[in-house]
């Protein structure tokens, strides 16, 4: 896979736009498309990227196409619906899903794919927005041998940790694994940042006695040392998709009978959240609502 090879690329949102723009910097020839103009306007700075008027578009001639989208049902319907990017795609193409979906809809795309001679891998991101935007992401990858070579350029071109997990399917499974501990620990975090306030401890002396125990973890290092201690919580991960991505882990774990109680109750935790207005914050931004719902100070750094 080369930088001249034609990639379509839909969804350019806070983490698809910065990924879409490394690669272009990188030299790649992308055809993108947003339901929002605005978002697409970065790339007419680059004389190999054009602005494609559907996602089929963005899919038509291209030799693989990308999708950064919120969630199961919009990558169903504009992969899968009528007018949607497979019916664009040529055999011998491959179609690769960067969002964060259930598994039984990733298998569903790749059963459609595979009958239509097409390539699939999904590929879902870890790590910050802030890690987009420098080129840093991670990246849990299902894919047969050979397309996991075909793609690994790309995911190199926007991360620096590219994990193959298994074939198809596997990485959207990783990534609802991982979202699991990192959203549960983003909300423990925050009830605990609300009991240090009602404490009257320091907070700094706090998370140095955290960080120097198996209790750290992190999402107080990467994400509330970045984010909500310095008085930021403008979304790189919102309350809204946070939550989503419980439902999602919640849904498949019911369908496998396998209990998740915890994921449960941080999802209703998340809930109330959204409910008093919190939902298009930072999911760091759980530590200023918990510590608001106990009406203490909200923890800062600095």
């Amino acid at each position: 896979m080369t930088e001249n090879t034609r990639t379509g690329f839909v969804g350019l949102g806070r983490m698809g736009q910065s990924m879409a723009l490394n690669m272009a910097r990188r030299g790649f020839a992308l055809s993108v498309f947003d339901t929002r103009a605005d978002q697409m306007q970065p790339f007419t700075a680059f004389n190999e990227c054009a602005q494609a008027g559907s996602p089929a578009e963005a899919a038509s001639g291209s030799e693989v196409a990308i999708t950064v989208l919120p969630g199961p049902a919009e990558v169903d319907a504009v992969v899968l619906g009528p007018g949607g990017m497979l019916e664009a795609m040529a055999p011998g193409s491959l179609l690769m899903d960067l969002s964060t979906i259930l598994p039984d809809v990733t298998d569903r795309i790749a059963a459609a794919c595979k009958s239509k001679g097409v390539a699939f891998v999904d590929a879902p991101i870890g790590r910050l927005a802030s890690h987009a935007d420098a080129g840093e992401s991670l990246f849990m990858v299902g894919a047969e041998d050979g397309d996991f070579e075909r793609v690994k350029p790309m995911l190199e071109a926007m991360g620096t940790t590219i994990l193959h997990c298994g074939g198809p399917g596997a990485g959207t499974r990783a990534k609802l694994v991982n979202n699991y501990l990192a959203i549960t620990s983003c909300w423990m975090n925050a009830e605990a940042m609300a009991l240090t306030q009602a404490f009257g401890l320091d907070l700094e002396k706090t998370l140095e006695v955290i960080h120097g125990t198996s209790a750290t973890n992190g999402q107080l290092k990467m994400n509330y040392a970045t984010k909500v201690f310095q008085g930021d919580i403008e979304p790189g991960f919102q309350i809204d998709l946070a939550h989503k991505d419980l439902s999602l882990i919640v849904e498949s774990a019911q369908r496998l009978r396998a209990p998740m109680p915890v994921a449960a109750a941080a999802r209703e935790a998340l809930n109330s959240a959204r409910a008093a207005g919190w939902g298009a914050k930072d999911f760091s931004g759980l530590a200023d609502y918990a510590c608001e719902m106990a009406g203490v100070e909200k923890p800062r750094l600095g």
